[in-house]
């Protein structure tokens, strides 16, 4: 238990000078914002995500097979904004090697302006939203999460990818003592977990509450955070702000 509380602390208040700086609880409030955002687009938007790939790709599937509830064209469209996100964020990752602060703030800027574009368009349309608009938002909550995965991906912090849980709990599960190794490394990953749980459970409580553009609101709120976090150290010249 002290070890877990530990590794909690260490990646709450990080060291400053460590190889990773201030980038793990910056990282836990992104992994936040992915919690709202899918809890909108799947309760709003109609069974779609735009964060997480691997949901797509099975309701695709599921719609393909003539399930009700689930459309090809949406999950088509996440698919796709997503993807022209990720190889945005991967040309972005290319103009700034070596800078992560940079790198992070820049994409977290852009995510701001996406993600404050669909909150402006969910306020105005009734949701769950249909046609054009329901493929607007889509498009626009697409591209943020794929930006901000890839370059999540670059920066490379141990289990705080901000989207991805499946491998976190397996490394929690299968590198614990139940699982034959010495450290599942409990701390930080419970809190990442933790940190997607809360996103969606805010989202979905919103939601459920008839204030589903307070979901998007939040978000973008957390992402200003994030980027206003960022700021002093956007010149910085420490080790975890440079490294490759």
């Amino acid at each position: 238990m002290q070890t877990t509380l530990r590794e909690a602390r260490a990646t709450l208040v990080p060291d400053l000078s460590g190889p990773h700086g201030p980038l793990p609880p910056l990282l836990l409030v992104l992994t936040v914002v992915t919690g709202l955002v899918d809890a909108f687009s799947y309760l709003a938007l109609g069974r779609v995500f735009v964060a997480n790939m691997t949901g797509n790709v099975v309701f695709l599937a599921f719609s393909l097979a003539g399930s009700s509830g689930f459309s090809v064209s949406a999950s088509v469209l996440a698919l796709a904004a997503f993807v022209v996100g990720a190889a945005a964020g991967g040309r972005l990752v290319l103009v700034m090697p070596g800078q992560r602060a940079r790198l992070l703030l820049a994409v977290t800027t852009v995510q701001v302006v996406l993600v404050a574009g669909a909150s402006v368009l969910g306020a105005t349309v009734d949701l769950p939203a249909q046609g054009a608009a329901r493929g607007g938002l889509i498009v626009l909550l697409g591209l943020a999460m794929g930006g901000q995965n890839a370059v999540v991906r670059r920066l490379g912090v141990p289990d705080l990818t901000t989207t991805v849980l499946t491998l976190t709990i397996t490394g929690m599960a299968a590198d614990s003592a139940l699982g034959g190794g010495r450290s599942g490394k409990v701390g930080a990953r419970l809190l990442s977990a933790a940190a997607m749980f809360l996103g969606a459970l805010a989202g979905a409580a919103l939601i459920g509450h008839g204030h589903p553009d307070a979901t998007l609101l939040c978000a973008v709120v957390a992402l200003v955070v994030v980027a206003g976090a960022l700021m002093p150290f956007r010149s910085a010249t420490a080790r975890w702000a440079q490294a490759s």
